[in-house]
C-alpha cells in the first residue's frame, strides 16, 4: 500500500502558500493581510511590521500604524515603499496613515488577472508535486509484491487527490474574484 500522506502534506502547504499569496491582492478595503509583505529594518535585522508596531483599521479605507519605538518611523515608511503594495504612507506625528483607495473597474480587472496568474502558478506547483510522486510510485513497480494493478490503482488515487486540490484552488480563485469584483 502506497502512503499518500507526505504528498497530501505537500499539497496542503501549497494551498496555504496560495492562500497567503492571493490574500495580498487588495480588494479596496483595508486589511491586515495587505501589510504581510512589509519588512522593516530594525534592531540589526529585518522584522515584519506587526513585530515593531501596533496596526489598527479605524475604517474600511484607512490603516494606522503606530510604532512602539518612534525611531523606527522612517524605517517603517521605507519598508512600505520597498514592499510595493501600492499604498502611500503618510507620516502623521507619531504614526503612519495608509489610505486604501477604492478600486476602479480597470484596477479590479488587473487584480483578477494577477489572481489567475497566482492560481496558475500554484497549479504548476501541484503538477510538479504530482510528477515527483508519480515517479516514486513507478519506481515501486520493481519492488516485490507490487503488481501492475497496484501501480495503476495508486496512480488513479493520486490523480484523484490532485483533482481534489485543483478544485480547491479553483474555488479559492472564484471566491477571491467575487471579492475583488464586489463594489
Amino acid at each position: 500500500m502506497y502512503n499518500f500522506s507526505p504528498f497530501k502534506q505537500k499539497l496542503d502547504k501549497l494551498l496555504e502558500y496560495a492562500q497567503r499569496d492571493i490574500s495580498t491582492l487588495r480588494t479596496g478595503k483595508a486589511s491586515y493581510d495587505m501589510l504581510d509583505p512589509v519588512k522593516v529594518e530594525a534592531y540589526g535585522g529585518k522584522m515584519s511590521l506587526n513585530e515593531v508596531a501596533n496596526i489598527s483599521i479605524p475604517d474600511p479605507n484607512m490603516i494606522l500604524i503606530k510604532p512602539w519605538d518612534q525611531n523606527l518611523l522612517e524605517n517603517i515608511e521605507r519598508g512600505i515603499h520597498k514592499a510595493e503594495i501600492n499604498l502611500n504612507p503618510v507620516v502623521d506625528g507619531d504614526q503612519i496613515r495608509l489610505v486604501v483607495p477604492t478600486l476602479t473597474q480597470e484596477t479590479r480587472k488587473e487584480m483578477v488577472k494577477q489572481l489567475h496568474q497566482k492560481i496558475e502558478s500554484a497549479k504548476v506547483m501541484v503538477r510538479n508535486a504530482r510528477t515527483d510522486t508519480k515517479n516514486e510510485i513507478e519506481k515501486a513497480e520493481d519492488d516485490v509484491g507490487v503488481s501492475e494493478d497496484d501501480i495503476k490503482r495508486y496512480l488513479e488515487e493520486m490523480d484523484g487527490i490532485v483533482k481534489e486540490y485543483n478544485q480547491k484552488l479553483e474555488q479559492m480563485a472564484v471566491d477571491k474574484e467575487a471579492e475583488l469584483m464586489k463594489i
